[in-house]
């Protein structure tokens, strides 16, 4: 999937996502798209496929109604002009710099070409050890900063406090913060290529500056030093300007050369001027324009072929539906016996996060038995182990039964809780902390239900985040985690 794709993919996903009360996207239009789209793509059509056509449609028709979501959509869209002006920028920044040394004079010790010089070398080093130092895909400042710039925060009109504006508001907050997550690998080396364009210009900048000065004015080159002799500074430029030197074909003048220019002598400082910007050349633009060729090349090719976190609830019950296999659901009750009331409410809450999948609840395990996963026929499924708040966690039963079962997801009924003991917000909150320890030391993400009483949405966005959170933890034997 292209980045365009992606984009209004991922969008599409934020308005069915964050509007969790179907107030700018009801259950019909969800039905809609999915038909109109899978129509449209035909049987033979790629999982990718069906997700951007769909999300062109679901886009197209929430714009007619809520126009802020398409001018985010709009707005958060890379544009080129951005790397552009930054790397013009930086090619003015280099020509308007006016002080070589000092006014006509060039201090060969402190030139600020050196400068330069110096600052590339230390950002070749970060470049060599920042995968030793990061954990990978990490995004260090420069790179963040380089995504907001590139995007347009659109903020919806605030004069109506009614639901629709909190849908769409938490809608517009949602897509760039999703948008980012997606769209981090090629951005990252979207901003190498922009930065590396832009030191490169800087460093053009700086040297043509530098020879247009030079027609109108003559530039002395001299040196003063309290500690280091005419040997030592010619050590010192024999190895910095040694690329120049190379580059050019002109030496590094001698000791005797350097002495007699040593203030408050000087010479024309054409030859040095030479070797700087053949220094500067080998050093900075050259390795630059290499590092941008390369940046542009990965992004490019990350841009054509952006990955999406297909294995989320979200996107897996839109292609089961499509493809017409839905997806599979088990929960596991662990010495629990739901009442009548309860199962409906579980039902009506996997129903809501998991679209038309097909689920099973399992004959409740009893205290202290180990757990067995059946054959699932290598289907992929999903597993839910469900536990009642009134149960004390303990770390030989339940933790047993977790370690068992491998998910890491998690649901806790609080229904016969509240039944019992009312609406005791301590009790309930030392109880939930007990049972939220518990299951994070076996990696489990703990989502709290009141079965006899559901919030629907509540419970799909905790699912959904959950999910979210152990993306891409799959298991060996296919059973989704």
């Amino acid at each position: 999937m292209d980045e365009s794709a992606a984009l209004e993919t991922t969008a599409a996903r934020a308005v069915e996502t964050a509007d969790r009360d179907r107030v700018l996207w009801s259950d019909a239009d969800r039905e809609w798209a999915s038909r109109a789209a899978a129509a449209i793509v035909g049987e033979r059509a790629s999982a990718e496929e069906f997700l951007g056509r769909r999300a062109q449609l679901v886009l197209e028709r929430v714009g007619t109604r809520q126009p802020a979501v398409t001018r985010t959509v709009r707005g958060i869209r890379w544009r080129p002009w951005v790397g552009v002006v930054t790397v013009i920028a930086a090619f003015v920044l280099g020509l308007l710099i006016d002080r070589i040394g000092g006014g006509s004079s060039i201090n060969l010790l402190a030139p600020p070409v050196f400068a330069l010089v110096a600052w590339n070398l230390v950002v070749y080093v970060w470049l060599l050890v920042r995968p030793l130092v990061l954990r990978r895909g990490a995004a260090g400042p420069v790179r963040s900063v380089l995504i907001r710039a590139a995007s347009v925060r659109v903020s919806g009109d605030s004069s109506r406090a009614d639901a629709a504006t909190a849908a769409r508001r938490t809608v517009l907050a949602a897509l760039p913060r999703d948008w980012a997550r997606v769209a981090a690998p090629f951005y990252g080396a979207r901003a190498a290529r922009v930065l590396h364009l832009a030191a490169a210009a800087t460093a053009l900048g700086l040297i043509a500056g530098l020879y247009l000065r030079g027609l109108a004015f003559e530039y002395r080159a001299s040196w003063e030093s309290t500690f280091l002799g005419a040997e030592q500074v010619h050590a010192l430029l024999a190895v910095t300007l040694a690329p120049g030197s190379w580059l050019t074909g002109i030496p590094v003048p001698d000791v005797a050369a350097i002495e007699a220019i040593r203030a408050p002598a000087s010479e024309n400082a054409a030859i040095w001027m030479h070797l700087m910007a053949g220094t500067v050349a080998v050093v900075v633009i050259i390795p630059r324009l290499v590092l941008a060729l390369v940046a542009g090349l990965v992004e490019r090719r990350r841009a054509k072929n952006v990955v999406l976190p297909l294995d989320e609830p979200y996107y897996r019950r839109l292609i089961a539906g499509w493809v017409g296999e839905p997806a599979r659901v088990r929960v596991i009750p662990y010495s629990y016996t739901l009442e009548p009331e309860a199962r409906a409410g579980l039902e009506a809450i996997v129903a809501r996060a998991y679209g038309n999948a097909a689920a099973t609840i399992d004959e409740p395990v009893a205290w202290g038995d180990d757990w067995v996963s059946p054959d699932a026929a290598g289907q992929p499924q999903t597993v839910l182990p469900l536990f009642s708040l009134t149960a004390t966690p303990e770390d030989d039963a339940h933790g047993a039964f977790l370690a068992a079962s491998g998910t890491t997801v998690a649901l806790v009924d609080e229904s016969a809780f509240l039944a019992r003991w009312g609406d005791d917000a301590q009790r309930r909150d030392d109880r939930r902390t007990a049972w939220r320890e518990l299951l994070e030391a076996h990696g489990s993400v703990p989502v709290f239900v009141d079965l006899a009483d559901p919030d629907l949405a509540a419970a799909e966005a905790q699912l959904a985040a959950a999910a979210s959170a152990h993306e891409g933890n799959g298991r060996p034997d296919g059973r989704s985690r």
